[in-house]
């Protein structure tokens, strides 16, 4: 009987230590040197501020355009569950966050209208390596699609 308990804390121990999620809480700097951005148009942000808790994920990016600063705040469950935030010119994006299998990283994918009746997807898997925060980021519509890594320094 004392085995059955031991194995069956075990059991739950090692379910508990496995359901463990990173926290992508702080405030983040793009490193450009580790990072992997297109040449023409980045979507990077230069400064990213991420609150998690429980089941909420904030997100502020600042960001600039043609030398214009501006800031983006979107707000996601993270039991994928659509969100809808502000996109472009009042737009209204779509957002689904998801945990991979292993919780090692999480993946929003967002779809919003862009131009006559089109729809750009945008893709970014949030994971940790090291102490760096790193997004995957993809983005398709019909003018294309990009891709890029960027890496993130917490302050």
């Amino acid at each position: 009987m004392k085995k059955m308990v031991f194995i069956f804390a075990a059991l739950l121990i090692s379910s508990i230590a496995s359901a463990q999620v990173p926290n992508f809480s702080g405030t983040w700097k793009l490193n450009t040197s580790k990072s992997k951005l297109n040449d023409q148009f980045s979507m990077a942000p230069k400064d990213l501020i991420a609150a998690q808790t429980g089941n909420d994920f904030n997100l502020e990016k600042h960001s600039s355009f043609q030398g214009n600063d501006f800031t983006i705040k979107d707000k996601f469950t993270l039991d994928g569950i659509e969100c809808i935030n502000r996109g472009w010119q009042d737009t209204r994006k779509k957002s689904v966050a998801v945990w991979s299998d292993d919780k090692l990283s999480l993946t929003i994918t967002s779809k919003l209208p862009i131009g006559d009746n089109g729809e750009m997807t945008i893709v970014e898997v949030y994971k940790m390596d090291g102490d760096n925060l790193v997004i995957q980021s993809s983005a398709s519509s019909s003018f294309g699609d990009i891709a890029e890594t960027q890496v993130f320094d917490k302050q």
